[in-house]
């Protein structure tokens, strides 16, 4: 009974603290989601603003921290040259309130 409370408590507290902290890797084989930086807001699936701190990073809600190594990541990122070969389409906001999914469809891909 106390491995089971224990297993149960383990996954909770690992699906609660699901934060945006991000490490961009240098192949595609390396990551887990590609990504592609658009030009217009419009045309993204996610509106991603840039903390400057881990502990202001968002629970899938587009604050990003870039982390300085792999293991210290939620999502490992791959900045891809073409917009087709991306899962997802990103967009730089400057305020941190323009942070948010815009295509709710593809929320799962960061959890």
């Amino acid at each position: 009974m106390k491995k089971f409370l224990f297993l149960l408590i383990l996954v909770f507290s690992a699906i609660s603290s699901k934060s945006q902290k991000v490490f961009s890797v240098e192949y595609a084989s390396q990551a887990d989601v590609k990504v592609f930086v658009v030009d217009y807001e419009s045309r993204s699936d996610l509106c991603v603003y840039k903390v400057d701190y881990s502990s202001q990073a968002g629970k899938n809600d587009g604050n990003w921290f870039f982390v300085d190594y792999a293991s210290q990541a939620d999502k490992k990122i791959f900045f891809t040259d073409y917009a087709s070969q991306a899962d997802v389409l990103i967009y730089f906001v400057d305020y941190k309130s323009q942070a948010k999914w815009k295509n709710k469809e593809k929320m799962h891909i960061f959890y």
